[in-house]
C-alpha cells in the first residue's frame, strides 16, 4: 500500500502562483511515477502532469503547458506541482496518483493509489 497526502491548496487570484505538494509513504517511493490530476465540478478527472520515478522525463496537458512544473524529491518522497500564472479555469481539486505500469501517463486507469484531494480556487 502508498498512501499520498496532497497539500498546498487555497484561494488565490488569477496571475498568482501556488505549489501543491504530494507526500507519499508505505512502499519505496521509486518505483512509482507520479501523476497529477484535477476534478472541477461538474466534470470528469482530467489529467494535468506526471513524472517518471527518476525524474528525468515528464509531461502536461496542453492547457498547463508553460505555466506548470512538475517535479519530485525522492529522498523526501515527495512530488510537486509548481504552478504559476494560474487562470480561473484552474480551479478544481488536485489529486495526485501513483503507479507502477509504464504507459500511457494521462490514463487515469492505470494509477494504483491516490490521495485524498486539495482544492485550489482562483478567482478572476
Amino acid at each position: 500500500q502508498v498512501q499520498l497526502v496532497e497539500s498546498g491548496g487555497g484561494l488565490v487570484q488569477a496571475g498568482e502562483s501556488l505549489r501543491l505538494s504530494c507526500e507519499a509513504s508505505g512502499r519505496t517511493f521509486t518505483n512509482y511515477a507520479m501523476g497529477w490530476f484535477r476534478q472541477a465540478p461538474g466534470k470528469e478527472r482530467e489529467f494535468v502532469s506526471a513524472i517518471s520515478w527518476s525524474g528525468s522525463s515528464t509531461k502536461y496537458a496542453d492547457s498547463v503547458k508553460g505555466r506548470f512544473t512538475i517535479s519530485r524529491d525522492n529522498a523526501k518522497n515527495t512530488a510537486y506541482l509548481q504552478m504559476n500564472s494560474l487562470k480561473p479555469e484552474d480551479t478544481a481539486v488536485y489529486y495526485c496518483g501513483a503507479r507502477r505500469v509504464v504507459g500511457d501517463w494521462a490514463y487515469i486507469g492505470a494509477y494504483d493509489y491516490w490521495g485524498q484531494g486539495t482544492q485550489v480556487t482562483v478567482s478572476s
